[in-house]
């Protein structure tokens, strides 16, 4: 059974269960869902990110968890706060992320889950600031960002896209604990 870490009135953020794999792999296959990164992923890939989320757990405590409905058990991504692997102007940062299938956008999922992690990172975790970032064309993303409370602090050109691609330059958003009132 897998430690539940944060729970909302409608989610359950835990650690990564083996059965939530094949959905995984499913929703990093979806050209819809991964419109916003360089391409879709292979199964080996999304396994390999899977195992990174683990070890990053391992490492600090806490990362991206796996996300379950309440009202019916279903693994419909993954929400939580990790280390960039890449260097910036703004790292080394704790970075919130966020991923869900297509058939869970448009529900407030993902705002929920996001606020609970930031409430997560700024309480238990003692955390002083948190960063997004996303490509300029992600709106989905940038208004979760917004509703979170998190502010538009830069842009900056993503170390691990070439030059001229189509996402390489990217929004940076940042919320610290002040601005939540802690």
């Amino acid at each position: 059974m897998s430690q539940i870490i944060i729970t909302t009135p409608r989610l359950i953020l835990r650690e990564w269960k083996e059965e939530d794999a094949v959905p995984f792999i499913k929703m990093n296959m979806d050209k819809e869902v991964m419109r916003f990164f360089p391409s879709t992923q292979t199964a080996e890939e999304s396994m390999v990110l899977i195992a990174r989320v683990k070890a990053h757990f391992a490492d600090y405590g806490y990362g991206a968890c796996a996300v379950e409905r309440k009202d019916n058990g279903e693994f419909i991504g993954f929400t939580g706060l990790t280390h960039p692997r890449f260097e910036s102007y703004f790292t080394p940062c704790v970075e919130i992320g966020w991923r869900l299938s297509k058939e869970n956008w448009g529900h407030g999922f993902a705002t929920e889950a996001a606020t609970a992690c930031l409430n997560h990172g700024f309480t238990s975790l003692g955390l002083e600031e948190i960063y997004s970032f996303t490509t300029t064309t992600n709106d989905p993303s940038m208004n979760v960002m917004k509703k979170i409370g998190m502010k538009h602090v830069g842009e900056f050109e993503h170390p691990g896209l070439p030059d001229g691609h189509i996402l390489k330059t990217h929004v940076l958003y940042k919320i610290t604990r002040n601005d939540v009132g802690l």
